[in-house]
């Protein structure tokens, strides 16, 4: 907390003061708070409200989680409350919980968060958000049969959320409804007018002064609309401070021999801390400043605040995604928020719950059902059918689940469906699987993934029965941590016995050595002599093809470059030769997806050829026998926009640059474009100067393409016997993709430049 902070942490605690008073009301009466003897009163939720706020605030490391009684611990409240046979037994329970809740952290059980599907979280967050609205608007319109904190379809009061919508036509309060749905309209406006969002005032807490004041208004003008008790705020009033003791219930610890106390305090601590850790996780998603949470520190908070809200008499305490998302949605910055909801809480309840009992209902659920349109926004939904059906299916089945069930039932449903996808992702795509067109035949690489268990042993099955007759199939597991005992054995015997069989070489690579499969590869994974004399210029550019494929579709094969560097320590045999340009976007290797020793790279700007590089390409095709020449451009390139400009101005580059020798390169660029082409293109917009400019590219690529076929006889010569192919080509700098110039057309101006060079 510091200076610039506490204004907006003031505000946010207010506006979650004032949510809060009516929820937790609300929870006590649905868990089975009554004025009856033996039964839990209406203080238990009010108590664990100011617990949750005071003492896990304090020492929660979250700074925007609020904690207190949580609508979906009602069904267990009042199931343990039986089974333990008193409210004090059961308060016991609740100070068990939390000693069993401080364990979980200590034993840092607040990891298992990590595992929560996003799905399910955005789920949970537009899930409330429609429970909000669809419970809030009866109170909106003063229908107040149901309890503020009943958040369960299925009610107590054997109505429903959808039926108590329709009960609405029957009870309706004109006084109720127009604070309401007045309230409702002044939120919308305090949020869209910049100068009243930043007011020191939060628009909450004047909907709850002008909800205040209409209700007297309106009891001055009677029926129907006068606001009975009924629709208003009601906290227990002490009439003196004996009454207010009289309010608390303590444990009963003679109960320790019953065991079904242990049975409850079990039950609270685990459904407690997973709706803790699920809400923990949705509120840090609301935060604007993306913070973390610590999660174990959070279970340890919880446990002291159960143990002090059982020890006083209080309701179970978790951390609750309504009450967080006010504070979030308030401009909370800091966990002194929470703090301040829970002094607000003590000090009011206390001393002012008179006043308190004066507040509209209609009034505070105006504020929630504002909240519940923030929550289940369009543009959550949107976004997460944007992500595809693995993420938006589940994250509806888990708010269809929420809304029709309750929270816990709901969140369960979610895991499920999530864990259902995530096995059926990983039964369809257990390994990453590419087949290689190599020159001594395919190669059907099988990646296989960090964890590989028994469920992916079907998938693995498939794959190697797609496995083509006289083919490789190299199984990868360098990045595998784990590889279960029924998957190696499959592998053993696909290697051993089932692969010879269908005429399959099996090749082994990066097994751990706990696993007794040593590295095999039985194919020549590098470029070598006796491959590059059986491989044709035309399977040479199918590998080129291929390999850009792969690389433009996020599929590189994954090579064991220190194998490569030892076997071509001794000697090289490229297959092809490549003049690309020094751009660093265009790295051949890479484009191609190729290894060590695959290809000799010759670059210079603007894939222009002078005397030295020409030499290297006649090494390249006379001496070490290449079958494949190409002269890689790409779109967007520096060396021949800069001299189109130049050309276009009449700039001299050495004078504009200072580089010496640049001129040579626009020479050579020149000679496949006019000056008068330039000077237009002066004229154009930027992406028709762009189109012009990755034009010139393709004719440059020709031109260098007919210029090394009429100053090299050796690549000619080569060339007219089939010896090597020379052809050209531009990457896209945009796309990653690239077009080969291997028309008819294209052949004919390489014809025409052998022709020519004779």
């Amino acid at each position: 907390m510091s200076l610039g902070t506490i204004g907006h942490d003031l505000r946010s605690g207010v506006v979650v003061f004032l949510v809060a008073l009516p929820l937790c009301l609300g929870i006590a009466l649905a868990s089975g708070a009554s004025s009856e003897p033996g039964s839990l009163n209406l203080m238990s939720g009010l108590i664990a409200g100011i617990v949750g706020g005071l003492v896990v605030g304090t020492l929660s490391g979250s700074a925007t989680s609020v904690s207190g009684p949580a609508a979906g611990l009602t069904a267990v409240v009042i199931a343990q409350v039986a089974a333990c046979g008193s409210v004090e037994a059961f308060l016991l329970a609740v100070v068990l919980a939390g000693v069993l809740q401080i364990g979980l952290g200590l034993i840092r059980a607040g990891a298992l968060s990590s595992f929560f599907p996003s799905s399910v979280i955005k789920g949970l967050l537009a899930a409330i958000g429609i429970i909000l609205i669809l419970k809030q608007l009866p109170h909106v319109l003063g229908h107040d049969t149901d309890p503020e904190g009943e958040m369960s379809f299925a009610q107590p009061d054997a109505e429903n959320t959808f039926s108590e919508l329709l009960a609405v036509f029957g009870d309706f309060h004109w006084g109720a409804a127009v604070i309401g749905l007045a309230s409702i309209a002044l939120l919308v406006i305090w949020e869209r007018v910049p100068a009243l969002k930043r007011f020191v005032v939060p628009g909450a807490l004047v909907v709850v002064i002008f909800g205040v004041l209409m209700a007297w208004f309106f009891s001055s003008l009677g029926a129907p609309w006068a606001i009975g008790e009924t629709h208003l705020v009601k906290i227990p009033v002490a009439g003196s401070a004996s009454e207010f003791a009289s309010f608390l219930v303590f444990p009963d610890f003679s109960a320790l021999a019953n065991p079904a106390v242990y049975f409850a305090a079990v039950t609270i601590a685990v459904v407690a801390s997973l709706e803790t850790l699920l809400n923990l996780e949705a509120v840090d998603k609301l935060d604007k400043q993306r913070r973390d949470s610590p999660p174990n520190r959070e279970l340890l908070a919880q446990g002291v605040g159960n143990m002090c809200s059982g020890m006083l008499g209080g309701l179970p305490v978790t951390s609750v995604i309504v009450r967080g998302s006010v504070n979030v949605n308030s401009g909370a910055k800091t966990k002194f928020s929470a703090i301040f909801h829970g002094f607000l809480l003590l000090v009011c309840v206390a001393f002012f719950p008179a006043a308190l009992n004066t507040i509209p209902l209609s009034a505070l659920a105006a504020i929630l059902l504002v909240t519940g349109f923030k929550l289940a926004s369009p543009t959550l939904f949107r976004q997460m059918w944007s992500e595809g059906r693995y993420q938006f299916i589940p994250f509806l089945i888990t708010i269809v689940a929420i809304v029709l069930t309750d929270l816990l039932i709901g969140i369960v449903v979610g895991l499920v469906i999530s864990a259902l996808f995530i096995l059926n992702s990983s039964l369809r795509h257990p390994v990453r699987r590419i087949v290689e067109s190599h020159a001594d035949g395919d190669v059907m690489h099988i990646e296989l993934a960090p964890q590989v268990s028994f469920l992916n042993r079907g998938a693995l099955d498939k794959l190697f029965s797609e496995a083509k007759p006289d083919s490789h199939v190299l199984i990868d597991a360098t990045y595998s941590d784990y590889v279960d005992p029924d998957v190696l054995s499959l592998i053993r015997d696909f290697k051993n016995n089932i692969g010879p069989a269908r005429g399959v070489q099996v090749s082994l690579r990066g097994f751990r050595k706990k696993y007794q499969m040593q590295d095999e590869v039985l194919f020549a994974d590098y470029a070598t002599k006796d491959l590059k004399e059986r491989v044709t210029p035309d399977q040479v550019l199918e590998m080129l093809r291929e390999g850009n494929q792969r690389f433009r579709t996020g599929q590189r094969i994954s090579r064991d470059l220190g194998r490569q560097v030892n076997a071509t320590s001794v000697g090289q045999n490229p297959f092809a030769a490549i003049l690309s340009c020094i751009d660093s976007r265009v790295p051949a290797e890479l484009v191609f997806d190729l290894g060590i020793g695959d290809i000799f790279s010759a670059r210079v700007a603007g894939n222009v050829v002078g005397i030295k590089t020409l030499a290297s390409l006649e090494f390249a095709v006379g001496v070490s026998g290449v079958k494949l020449l190409v002269v890689l451009g790409h779109t967007r390139c520096g060396a021949v926009t800069a001299s189109v400009d130049f050309l276009g101005k009449g700039l001299d580059a050495y004078s504009e640059t200072g580089c010496s020798h640049l001129n040579s390169i626009v020479e050579e660029v020149g000679q496949c474009v006019s000056v008068e082409e330039c000077q237009r293109a002066e004229q154009y917009p930027d992406d028709q100067k762009q189109a012009f400019v990755d034009e010139v590219v393709k004719r440059n690529v020709m031109n260098t393409v007919t210029t090394i076929l009429r100053r090299s006889e050796a690549i000619a010569t080569a060339a007219e016997q089939g010896r090597v192919k020379v052809l050209g080509a531009v990457y896209d700098v945009v796309t990653g993709g690239i077009e080969f110039f291997d028309s008819e057309e294209d052949r004919e101006v390489v014809v025409q430049a052998l022709k020519a060079g004779h």
